[in-house]
Formats: structure tokens, sequence, C-alpha cells
């Protein structure tokens, strides 16, 4: 049932408007986001120039697996800052992505079908994954590269699906027509004609080197995806010995590397090991004569302050191995386990024999060995020292990193030359940071990089490297002159594709060529987000309409990688910055502020808080959060966000029954004839100053501040403003009295939908398809001029303060009846306000509203002097006497 409320007042012809008979939040996510794609409120228009578009770099949720509360809570900071620039005039580009390529969505596919692949086992194009995956995993399928690839684009998909449900019932504004995933084939493209730009510039190369490796996941790690983590250790103590015979203790937290050992270091100004410095030590268990080095990096305050150099145990390791040009003695291998056969160092009888002991175990099974050896031999020096230590992990493994030698990819980021790292620095000068604090963390990031960012992973999902190798006639690989493909063939699979000028018979064989098996980091691809929604090499006009972008959202957790990488990738491409200024959010704690993640069991499933508590109640609480502050999930919060929209839409009803239709609404200064009143040209100074602010906090993506002005004027209107007007509005005083009060109605609920439609858009939209054509979100935002002079011009008539003193005089009336225990409705027979100059003035103008609201008979003012109490508040407007009508 719709009311059909007529007004006539003002006007010589009738305006209606259709006010439902019961208003409700429920089924207005469907009921708008329907209608908005279908209206494509929100698409982006291509025919444009640079300077009418706002253009955001969208975040792409990695998809695999389901979302959490934290991606609520930062994509709806983005789209308040999209709908706010849409409602500015510009024309917004924001696309929404999906990050779908690399180790996440493989593991999430291994566990949901239970498979693994073996890049040996054909394709089968008929192969169906088994209903339910085995509970062990030595059980599951076996299926070829492509079979493995073929699961993990459809899971992928509808992952995303469910993913764009989620969001659409969030109401993000975005042009869905846009969206893009990492491992499409435009994206692919995209990724590959990139890197090998990068190769051209020489910016990307290939190196044998030391490399991070997680031996659960078989693939290199680069050092933006490392994690410390506190694990138990211990330190063992044992000697080194001199031709004299002397010993030479170290203590080590890796005894098993004992094996690998290259050499011994200490500090040069130790006078403890200065007389060793280039002389030979033998190492115990394996007999290897090694050379004992001064290097400034080794601590003569750590342990014995001389360190065991092994090939690898950690970055220092890499470091002394480098710049002391140390044999590479490696026997970790990609699997985890040392070598099974005795390295070439090892000749003694028993160092041979010992090293059997150790052959092919894994690292934790040969630490124990090493250590029962060392202790049968009495080599121990002391019990172990246990320790608790900081090692190294892969963010998403489970298993410490080992160090390896493998043949890697790399992009150059500074890593390895002053010069980029200064100028990538610079570079972080150039952006605008929200908040500007988050910049010291891009910058000591870049500033402490101890690598070039290593991009080739040894997986199947992901972008290929786009390369061939010839092999000569031994079937070795010429790594240093890979084969490029033409530019037209993009996007490759050189594991699948043939290089022009050679045949499919010629793959893997002498004299023939070979693929690089490897794939992209997602991050490398990711990095390009950009150049890939931006049409960069495929469309320069679009490009040039969107790029350098003007907003990158994203969480301040990822500056390291997601942010700098794009930096990186932007400096090399276009010699510029990607954005031009970047919106950091915080993370979603839990009630004991601790972060929220999947393994503390801690997490928030989006869709339970959204059906509970409405999308604009959870808008409101995500919302509320400055940018950069971590925030605890508060249900709170959404229980205010969710009776601030119910309240919008019965203060809305109300108001609009009153007749406070779209053609009262004050749209130039003529306009502004209409208003009379002191009170009402005082809430219209209000909503000025609050227009004003808020406009002003949200051009500097204080949106949280704009959100509370808003908020503070709305609950200002509906409990204070419109109490008191209300015997004005049903006409009481005249016309001309009523019609000022409802064109204060009509410009301030115009006004304010418009401003809360960023952060509760479905509520707004709802009230504002009541009484108004097309959109709310495809309005103006109520402070762009010339809009404004209407309510300015009304608002100059008036004093701004009168709203407020009249609002202080009837919560006073209000609280004697509170305390009397009497009804609101109760009639005041005489009441007597004492307050200073000012204030009586200001009561004077507001007078009559204020008797009609308290029900008040005679009111009396008084002036005064101001009371100061015993906690120095000045107070200067009191109640100094009352009589009610139920007290006599």
């Amino acid at each position: 049932m719709v009311a059909m409320a007529e007004n006539t007042l003002g006007t010589d012809s009738p305006t209606t408007v259709n006010v439902p008979d019961r208003v409700g939040l429920e089924g207005l996510e469907e009921k708008f986001s329907t209608r908005w794609e279908e209206d494509r409120v929100y698409a982006f228009d291509p025919e444009t120039t640079r300077d009418e578009v706002f253009s955001i770099d969208t975040p792409p949720p990695t998809a695999s697996g389901s979302l959490h509360v934290g991606h609520v809570f930062s994509y709806t900071q983005t789209d308040v800052i999209a709908r706010f620039m849409r409602m500015c005039g510009k024309n917004v580009f924001y696309p929404m992505g999906w990050d779908d390529n690399g180790l996440p969505t493989e593991r999430r596919v291994q566990n949901f079908f239970g498979v693994r692949t073996d890049t040996s086992v054909p394709y089968d194009p008929t192969y169906q994954p088994p209903a339910q995956p085995a509970k062990n995993r030595r059980d599951w399928d076996v299926v070829s590269r492509q079979n493995f690839i073929e699961l993990c684009l459809a899971q992928s998909r509808d992952d995303e699906e469910v993913y764009e449900q989620l969001f659409t019932q969030l109401g993000l504004s975005v042009d869905w027509d846009l969206s893009y995933r990492t491992i499409d084939a435009h994206s692919r493209e995209i990724s590959q004609r990139a890197f090998l730009q990068n190769l051209a510039d020489g910016k990307a190369y290939n190196a044998e080197a030391p490399t991070m490796w997680d031996v659960s996941f078989q693939t290199a790690v680069a050092q933006a995806e490392l994690e410390d983590k506190e694990v138990p250790g211990a330190y063992y103590r044992y000697a080194f010995y001199a031709d004299d015979g002397s010993e030479i203790f170290i203590e080590t937290t890796r005894p098993e590397l004992l094996p690998a050992c290259s050499a011994l270091v200490a500090h040069p100004d130790d006078e403890r090991y200065q007389h060793l410095f280039g002389k030979t030590v033998t190492s115990p268990l394996f007999d290897v004569a090694v050379e004992v080095y001064p290097h400034p990096l080794a601590q003569q305050d750590k342990g014995a302050g001389i360190a065991m150099v092994c090939t690898f145990g950690d970055q220092n390791d890499i470091t002394w191995w480098r710049e002391l040009q140390l044999p590479t003695r490696t026997l970790i291998g990609r699997d985890g386990r040392f070598a099974r056969e005795t390295p070439e160092w090892i000749t003694s009888d028993r160092g041979v024999q010992n090293y059997a002991e150790v052959a092919g175990k894994t690292v934790f099974s040969a630490q124990n060995a090493v250590v029962e050896m060392l202790k049968d031999a009495a080599l121990l020096d002391g019990e172990p020292e246990k320790i608790t230590h900081a090692v190294n992990f892969f963010e998403k493994g489970d298993k410490p990193l080992e160090i390896v030698t493998s043949r890697q990819w790399y992009l150059r980021n500074g890593g390895r030359d002053t010069d980029l790292r200064n100028a990538l620095i610079e570079r972080g000068n150039e952006l605008e940071w929200h908040p500007s604090f988050m910049q010291s963390r891009y910058t000591n990031w870049v500033e402490n990089l101890t690598g070039d960012w290593l991009v080739s992973r040894q997986r199947v999902f992901g972008v290929a490297i786009p390369l061939w190798y010839r092999l000569d006639a031994d079937g070795n690989t010429d790594y240093d002159s890979p084969i490029v493909p033409a530019d037209a063939q993009l996007p490759v699979d050189p594991v699948e594709d043939v290089p022009e000028g050679y045949t499919a018979a010629q793959r893997d064989v002498p004299g023939g060529f070979t693929g690089d098996p490897d794939v992209l980091d997602t991050w490398a691809t990711s990095s390009l987000s950009p150049q890939i929604i931006g049409r960069w090499s495929k469309d320069d006009d679009y490009f040039a309409n969107v790029f350098p972008f003007d907003l990158r959202p994203q969480g301040h957790d990822i500056i390291r990688t997601w942010l700098f990488s794009t930096v990186v990738r932007a400096d090399q491409l276009q010699n510029s910055i990607p954005w031009k200024h970047t919106a950091l959010s915080g993370w979603v704690l839990d009630p004991h502020r601790q972060k929220m993640s999947k393994s503390k069991g801690n997490v928030v499933v989006p869709s339970d808080i959204l059906e509970q508590f409405g999308t604009d109640a959870v808008r409101y609480w995500a919302a509320s959060a400055r940018l950069g502050a971590d925030t605890a999930y508060e249900v709170n919060q959404m229980k205010i966000g969710r009776r601030l929209a119910i309240k919008l839409l019965n203060a809305s009803k109300f108001a609009l029954n009153l007749g406070a239709t779209e053609d009262k609404i004050l749209h130039n200064a003529d306009d502004a004839a209409v208003v009379t009143h002191p009170l009402d040209q005082s809430l219209l100074a209000q909503l000025h100053e609050a227009i004003t602010q808020a406009t002003k906090a949200f051009e500097k993506y204080d949106y949280a501040r704009t959100l509370n002005l808003v908020e503070t004027f709305f609950w200002h209107f509906t409990d204070d403003y419109i109490e008191l007007i209300k015997d004005r509005a049903y006409g009481s005083r005249g016309e001309a009295e009523q019609a000022s009060v409802v064109a204060t109605l009509a410009t301030a609920l115009d006004a304010l939908l418009r401003l809360m439609a960023p952060f509760q858009p479905f509520a707004t939209d709802e009230v504002w398809s009541w009484w108004r054509k097309g959109s709310v979100h495809a309005a103006a935002w109520p402070g762009l001029e010339p809009e404004l002079a209407g309510i300015a011009a009304a608002s100059q008539a008036g004093d701004v303060d009168v709203l407020t003193t009249v609002t202080r005089a009837i919560s006073r009336i209000r609280k004697a009846k509170s305390d009397a225990k009497v009804k609101q409705r109760t009639q005041v027979l005489t009441a007597t306000i004492t307050a200073v100059e000012d204030r009586v003035t200001e009561l004077e103008a507001g007078l009559d509203d204020l008797r009609a609201a308290g029900n008040v008979r005679e009111l009396t003012l008084e002036q005064g002097e101001a009371v100061t109490t015993d906690d120095g508040e000045t107070i200067d407007l009191q109640l100094t006497a009352i009589t009610l009508a139920d007290a006599e």
C-alpha cells in the first residue's frame, strides 16, 4: 500500500509524492542493485577526457575461498570515495578485478578436489575430478598440467561469482562491465608484454643464485613474501680445530649445515680471532678445511663472536658468500632433503662415513643426526641452550624456508642499485599518502631491500614466462639468449606453444629448444593492474584517459608488495607514478584487538552480518573508521548504523507527508525569500556549515569526518528541529509560516539524502524514489556551487545559533517533565528561563516554536549573568522556574 500525499502550499499546481504506509530496510539491497545495473547508474563513459575522469585502481581480491569482514571494511571505504567523486561530476572509472592466479588458487583447487599435478601425465579431455577428495593426500588424483589449469579456471570462476554477489549486496558502485581476471587472456597478454619490455630494457634478467625456497610448495619466494615466525630452537656449541690443535668454538642454531660450511667469519676488530684471519681450520665430524675471514657483519657480542658460514643457512650467509667469494657448497635441494651423494669437498673416511648419516634426510632429521654424532664423539661443549627465535617463512607456508641455488628471473627494483633505490624513494614522495604517516613504511621498505625482485615461480597456474631457450648439440640450455615471441603471438604458453622457426618435434631435444616451465609471481601481474584495466599497449587513448590513476586504495599491510611493486612497474614502463593518491585501510580486529585470520578462528563471515543488520548498517560501521586505523569489529556500531537508516526512512516519511516536496526546495538565492522564520534560517545556516565542512573533509579523503558531521546534523534535524516546528508545519500560524518550514524541510531533506548517499546508498535511494526522479547516486553533491546559493541566502538572513539555543531550552523543559515523571505532552502552565543577553535574543527569535513544542502556556525570558559551577563549567541558560499542569 502506498499513501498519496498531496500538497498545494506555495504553488499553483499540486505536487505528488509516493510514500509507503510502512517503511523498512528489508529487500532494499536486491531492489536497488537490480535497478542500478539496469539503469547503468555506475557505468564509465569511455567517450571522455582525462580531466573529467576519476580513476580508481581497485585491489583485485584473491579469488580462492571465502571473503571475510576485512573485505567489507576496506572496499566500503573505497566505495564511499567513488560515490562522492561521481556526485561531484566526475566520470568515475571504478573496475573490479579478481586475482585468481598463483599459489592460493592452486592450494584451494588441490584441497577442494583432492588432486595434484604431474607434468609428465598426458592431458585427459574427459577428466572429471572426484566428488569427494580422498582423505589421504597420497590417494589424490594425479592429473596433467592442463587438466589442473582447467580445474583452477573453473573453480576460480565459481568463487568470483560468489564474490560478485556479495560485493553487489554490499552496494559497491563498480562498473561490472570493466571486470578483469589476472589469468584471462587480456591480463596474460599485458603481463607478458610488460615482462618482455623489461627484458628488452635490461630491467629483467635471469641468474643462478641463492634463492629463498618453500619446500612444501616447491617454489622460490621473494623478499616481500617473507614472514618472520617465532619458533623454538637451540644454540649448539662445538669447536673447529686450528693447525696447532687449539679449539675455536662456534655457536649455531643449525648444526645440520656443518657439512656445508665454507668459512668462519669474525669481526675485524675482535682481538680474540685476529690471529686466525687468513688461516684455515678444520671442521668437526667432516674434516673439511675452511678459511677464517674478517667481516664487519660478524657480531662480537653474539654467541662466541665467530660465525660458521654455510651455503646457505640465512641471508648473512649469502652476503658473506658473495662479498668474500666463498665456495658454493649447497647440500639442501628443492625437495628439502640433503643430497644423497657425498659432496666432493668431504674426502676423509670419517667425513664420508658421517655424511652417510645425513644423506637424503630432511632438514629436521639431518639436524638430529648431526647432534647425535657430535654427542657420541663428545664434541658438544655443554648442553644445548634452548631459545625461541625468528625464522623466515613464506607468508602462505607452514615450514621454515630454505635457501637453495636455482636459476630464476628477476626485475630490478633498487635492491642492488643505489641510484634506482633513491629514484623509487622519490617516486614515493610524488604520491599523496592518506594517512600521510604511512609513507614511512614505503620508504623504510625500499631502503632495506637486500636484492632484486624475484618474479619467477615454479608453479603451474599462473602467467607463463614468455620465453624459450635454444638447446646446443649436447642438450645444454642457452639461458643468455632466450627466444622471444613476436608481439602478435601474445599471450603464449612456452610449454605448449612452439617458437617461430621450430617444430614441435624439436622440443627438448639436442639442437632444438625448450620452453621456460615457470610462471610469473602473481604480484608480477597484479602489479600491472593500472596497465591491465587501462588497456595499456592496446588502446592508447583509453589509457591516457585513466593513467596515471587518481587513486590506489589498499590495505596498509601490502605496501611492501602490491603498492611498491606497482610503483616499480610504472616507473619502468611509463617513467611515472601509477597514481596520484593512495588510501590505506587498516585491519579489522576482533574484540580482543587481535587481527582477524582464519588460522586464529576469529573471522566473521560478511554474509551473516549483512543479513543480520543490513548493508547500510554495515557500511556505516566501515565508514566510521578513518583510513589507516585498525578497527575493532563492533556490532554496536552496526546497530547504530541500522538505527540511522531506519530513522532516515521515518523522518523522511514525516517530512514528505507534511508537504516537503521537490518544488519547495531552495535552488537559488531568489527562492530563499520564502524562508522567513529565524528557526528555519538557523537550521539552514547550520546545514550550510555542515555541507561546507563535510565537503572539505571528503576532498581530503577524510570520509569518516564527513560521516560524523553529516550524522550529527541529521540527528539535530530529526530530534530537535522537526520536534520544534510541528505546530507551524501543520499550519497553525498561517500559510507564510507554514511555507517557511516546508521549504526548510524540503531543502534539508534533499541535501541530507545526498550527503548520506555514499554511506547508506540503499536507504537514501529508497527515500529519493518517493519524491524524486532517477537515482540519488546520479544527483550532484550538495556542496557544489551554485546550488548551495539558496541555502546560503536563507542562512544569511538569520542567526546560526538560534536553533541550538532553542534546542537547549526545550531540552531543559523536557528534563523537568521527566524528573516530575509526567508525560511530555503535559502542559506547562508557567516557566521562566534565565539566560545571558545573547541567549535571550536567540530564544525570542524562536519563542513561538519553543512554546508550542513544550506545550507551554506562559513562558518568561529573563536576562541574567552566566553561572560558573564548581567544575568550572559556564552555564549561560537555565530553567529557573516551572509549573506543570499535573502538579497543581
